[in-house]
């Protein structure tokens, strides 16, 4: 059954799980995920928390000691997410160690109410980092303008980062230059930069959801034939960026130190149209140096159905600007696409933050 996910990894590809519970750690299914699914990495964002507490059993023991400590509901939530956060990165230490401290990642994002908010974010990233305590942690921060500078901030002190919720290729650039402007600072600051690594999640399957309901608007043959195809393109001009970023002068100097380069993380990999294959995301961007972060029903699925043929991501750049400019010619507005995409997003995840709280809220009331 592991095949194709064996495949994936021999091809350069980090399979990471897109999810994390108390369930998970607890019942040693994240333990078999990574002895037998191939797994190097785990990624968390609010809606997955929302959902894991939602499982009030799981967490009612540290719930009602956090309540009898008198803890506000902001501390509980921290140290009930914080808490599953280092206990999986301590899953993955042996993971951590036989990857070179490449792999073996758990990340937690922000809070993202703070996205329009840099100076919050940037205080939040490093307290984030002090309290999980962990050199495998990553610490999620979204790519939105105010992100940027923030990002560029926590790198400078020396933490590991995830930059979240990318969706053009023009904000991809923005977020490696702001990764390299960190690093020099780090540098600058006294910092190692072999201990320092981190991943830029592009986010997939919401940029078809989004391209295809548009076409279909449009209507006309020539739209609906590019139905499906945004997205993949989207990766692959994505890929080419990543390429010709981490090069020449600026780079080589950092490389010199130790720098590692920011790998593409492919994100919301799961397949939103039951018409593509569900395996649509993975097999087509196939490519060495990347992560593709995955719901564990789309990694059974690649166990199970995926077609992994090798590299899938070289030489596509021209095919894929030629989707693009497709998508143009028939009146799709990409850069009005990718603000909705980042608006939503952040709206998105704020909503499941709220949810948390409301859940968490009834846990310490019921353990009063």
């Amino acid at each position: 059954m592991t095949d194709n996910l064996k495949q994936l990894s021999d091809a350069g590809v980090s399979i990471w799980l897109d999810d994390l519970s108390r369930e998970r750690l607890t019942s040693g299914n994240l333990a078999a995920l990574i002895r037998d699914q191939h797994v190097v990495g785990v990624t968390t964002n609010p809606t997955i928390f929302a959902a894991a507490l939602s499982d009030g059993e799981a967490y009612d023991a540290q719930v009602r000691e956090l309540a009898a400590r008198g803890a506000d509901l902001s501390a509980v939530v921290r140290e009930l997410t914080t808490t599953d956060v280092r206990n999986a990165c301590d899953v993955f230490r042996e993971t951590f160690q036989n990857t070179g401290q490449v792999d073996g990642r758990v990340s937690i994002e922000v809070d993202p109410r703070l996205a329009a908010d840099t100076e919050a974010t940037t205080a939040e990233a490093l307290d984030l980092w002090k309290t999980v305590d962990r050199p495998n942690l990553l610490v999620k921060i979204p790519a939105t303008v105010e992100g940027l500078p923030a990002i560029t901030r926590t790198l400078a002190e020396g933490v590991s980062v995830n930059v979240t919720l990318i969706f053009s290729v023009e904000r991809y650039r923005a977020v490696m230059d702001a990764y390299l402007a960190g690093l020099e600072q780090a540098k600058a600051n006294g910092h190692d930069l072999r201990s320092i690594h981190s991943v830029a999640s592009f986010f997939v399957s919401r940029v078809d959801t989004e391209v295809d309901k548009r076409l279909d608007a449009i209507g006309t043959d020539e739209a609906k034939a590019l139905r499906g195809k945004a997205a993949v393109a989207n990766a692959r001009l994505a890929y080419g960026a990543f390429l010709e970023t981490f090069q020449g002068p600026r780079w080589d100097a950092l490389a010199a130190d130790g720098a590692h380069r920011q790998r593409p993380l492919w994100a919301s990999t799961g397949v939103k149209n039951p018409d593509y294959s569900p395996t649509l995301y993975v097999d087509e961007l196939v490519v060495a140096e990347t992560v593709n972060t995955m719901p564990e029903k789309t990694l059974h699925a690649v166990a199970e159905q995926g077609k992994i043929t090798g590299d899938a991501v070289t030489g596509t750049a021209e095919a894929a600007q030629q989707v693009y400019d497709e998508l143009s010619s028939v009146g799709i507005d990409v850069d009005d696409v990718y603000r909705v995409l980042e608006t939503e997003g952040v709206e998105k995840f704020e909503k499941s933050w709220a949810e948390l709280l409301d859940t968490v809220q009834g846990q310490l009331d019921a353990a009063k």
